[in-house]
């Protein structure tokens, strides 16, 4: 299992995603270029000293992540709050890449359309959207959950 983000804005969502996929054993790749300098502190005070056993690779853009998961044959996820079905009725497979759109602007049609599957978290009426990093720790739970007891 696999966590991408997509262009991230905001260093400290990132450090606490790599914090996270460190602490579960899942990989995290960045679509660059990020909002940010990848040595930010705010990403380090984040990650804390979980940084160093976090599994990270960066592709300089998306037509390069493209190439590396279709190398891979894995299936691209993406979480959307345009998707239709709900993140828990999805059977997850151990290669699939989660991928997570921009903070500010999720991600665009293209990349939108080129996902095999959509996936949202469910939000009551008038709730625009959740933290980055809380909605990672969610989706990544219940993948892992199926994973683990499969």
């Amino acid at each position: 299992m696999r966590i991408a983000l997509y262009q991230p804005d905001i260093a400290g969502n990132t450090g606490t995603i790599l914090r996270l996929a460190a602490c579960l054993g899942l990989e995290v790749h960045i679509v660059e270029p990020a909002g940010f300098d990848l040595s930010d502190r705010n990403l380090k005070r984040a990650g804390m000293d979980y940084l160093e056993m976090a599994a990270l690779t960066r592709h300089v853009n998306w037509a390069a992540f493209q190439m590396w998961r279709e190398s891979k044959g894995a299936r691209l996820v993406l979480l959307s709050t345009r998707a239709e079905t709900p993140y828990t009725d999805f059977t997850y497979a151990p290669d699939d890449v989660l991928l997570f759109g921009r903070e500010s602007a999720g991600v665009p049609d293209a990349i939108h359309a080129a996902a095999q599957h959509r996936l949202t978290i469910p939000m009551r009426p008038g709730a625009r959207s959740l933290n980055l990093a809380m909605s990672v720790a969610m989706v990544a739970g219940e993948a892992v959950r199926q994973a683990r007891t499969g």
